[in-house]
This record gives structure tokens, C-alpha cells and sequence, in this order.
């Protein structure tokens, strides 16, 4: 886990660089890439610390994409600020608290 949160912190804090069209590539597909990295750190995260409370656990990693995108804004790299990734993040978090906490109920851990 902590190699993917430094990897995730390296790529959401580099500079910014043109994109390119690609055949792939549809509007907001940034906002998939939050979502989906995010959910994955989501997942890492509960299975690291599986009994932490919701609210200790959004506190923790909104809190961590927060961070992420005022630093984005500040750090003058040519990336900005935007409220729909942190969204994207937070949705992408609960969804993964979520499948964690169903994958838990449908195979239950034996202590």
C-alpha cells in the first residue's frame, strides 16, 4: 500500500504536460481515472485497516485527495484545482468501502 500511495501522490502532483487525442479518449475521462485510482486506494486502504469506522476512513483518504488537488492548485505545475475530481475521488472511496464491506458479508473472515 504505501508504494501505491507514493506512486498515486507522484502522479497527481506532477506537472501537467498537453494531452494528446487519443481513439479512447471522451470528455471527463479524467474524472474515470480519479474515480477508478481512487477506489483502488479505497480497497488497499480497508484491507489494511479493516475495522476502521466510515467516518475515520473518509476523514483519513477525502481528506488525502483533498490535500492533493489544493497542492495540484498552489504548487504552480500547470495543474488546477478541480471540484469534480475531488468528487470523483470521494465517490470512488465510497464505492470501494462499500464492495469491501460486501465482499466481508459474503465471505466472512475467520479470526
Amino acid at each position: 500500500m504505501p508504494i501505491y500511495w507514493a506512486f498515486l501522490t507522484y502522479m497527481l502532483l506532477r506537472p501537467g504536460v498537453e494531452n494528446k487525442e487519443y481513439f479512447f479518449m471522451f470528455p471527463h475521462l479524467d474524472k474515470l481515472i480519479h474515480f477508478s485510482i481512487f477506489c483502488v486506494l479505497g480497497l488497499a486502504f480497508r484491507l489494511r485497516f479493516p475495522k476502521l469506522p466510515m467516518q475515520q476512513f473518509l476523514l483519513i483518504l477525502v481528506g488525502y485527495g483533498l490535500l492533493t488537488e489544493i497542492l495540484q492548485d498552489t504548487m504552480n505545475v500547470g495543474r488546477s484545482l478541480e471540484v469534480l475530481d475531488a468528487v470523483a475521488d470521494t465517490l470512488g472511496l465510497i464505492l470501494s468501502y462499500y464492495i469491501y464491506n460486501r465482499y466481508q458479508k459474503i465471505f466472512p473472515q475467520r479470526d
